[in-house]
């Protein structure tokens, strides 16, 4: 046991690239990262580490010892993986994240689902709007919406949304149906987290400047003040599906409509899905719902 002493600290600082967040991945205190690592680095009489107050990186000899160290401990999951096969069935905790609105309306209810199928699972879920760190958080899986930006992730596509612009019938009663982006310069755009609307034009990505007399960062407000025949508003369909097949919201500029979204699981690149991860993506891929599309 005394050659494993300080290498789970040791990585988990070299991937999370700071003392404070590998002690929060591990559970423990910094100033147990902290002995441990400078035991280690005494043992090995090595420096690992370059330390700064802003920053902590690896040395040329840390990276070596990084990388073979990582492949020990992919060598240990794999170990528990092939036995958690052998069991046939998932168990042990997953912590994932995904955004508050659609995590609440479709991933907590098929979460649950699953942990009824498997009763050994124990599953940790953060609900936030932000871009949280999946290495820092030690989250196994982040669902994702629309547009990816990361690199450093492994993503795998669930299922898609549809980006809908979208009025009342009242409101387009009243200032008129537009059928082409420059007269949304004519209407009441209701603005959400972006004053920019995306479209697509002769097969370009095109997007539009909006202002009107609503900005709102919740998609349940804008789609209220919709229905109210406030104004318009460009909207994800898990807002409004239920408004589109009632009638209550019809979609416009449909001909300039993006093409559909994906909604991603995403989990850090330096990792194998575990069995039980695996199976809970694979079960929400099967079960979220698939677009329908709605035409005016």
């Amino acid at each position: 046991m005394f050659l494993w002493e300080g290498v789970t600290e040791f990585v988990a600082v070299a991937e999370t690239e700071s003392f404070t967040a590998a002690s929060k991945r591990l559970g423990i205190s910094t100033a147990q990262v902290s002995r441990q690592v400078s035991a280690l680095e005494n043992r090995l009489n090595t420096k690992l580490f370059y330390r700064t107050t802003r920053k902590v990186s690896l040395t040329e000899e840390g990276n070596v010892y990084y990388q073979h160290c990582r492949q020990v401990l992919d060598g240990l999951e794999d170990a528990e993986r092939a036995i958690s096969n052998l069991r046939g069935k998932p168990q042990g905790l997953i912590k994932l994240t995904a955004p508050v609105t659609y995590g609440e309306k479709y991933i907590m209810p098929l979460v649950n689902d699953f942990m009824l199928q498997y009763p050994e699972v124990e599953v940790t879920i953060d609900l936030t709007n932000r871009q949280v760190d999946l290495v820092e958080g030690s989250f196994d899986l982040a669902i994702r919406l629309g547009r990816l930006t990361s690199s450093s992730m492994m993503a795998k596509r669930l299922t898609s949304r549809t980006m809908y612009v979208c009025a009342s019938p009242a409101y387009l009663q009243k200032f008129g149906i537009p059928h082409s982006l420059s007269e949304l310069r004519q209407h009441n755009c209701l603005i959400g987290n972006h004053d920019h609307w995306r479209f697509q034009e002769s097969g370009k990505e095109k997007s539009i400047r909006v202002s009107g007399t609503l900005n709102c960062n919740s998609g349940y407000g804008l789609r209220d003040a919709v229905i109210k025949g406030i104004g318009l508003a460009q909207l994800p369909d898990y807002y409004i599906d239920n408004d589109l097949e009632s009638g209550d919201i019809v979609p416009i500029l449909t001909n300039y409509q993006e093409p559909d979204e994906g909604i991603w699981a995403l989990y850090p690149h330096n990792r194998h899905l575990s069995p039980k991860v695996r199976m809970l993506v694979d079960y929400l891929a099967e079960q979220l719902p698939h677009v329908s599309h709605y035409d005016l």
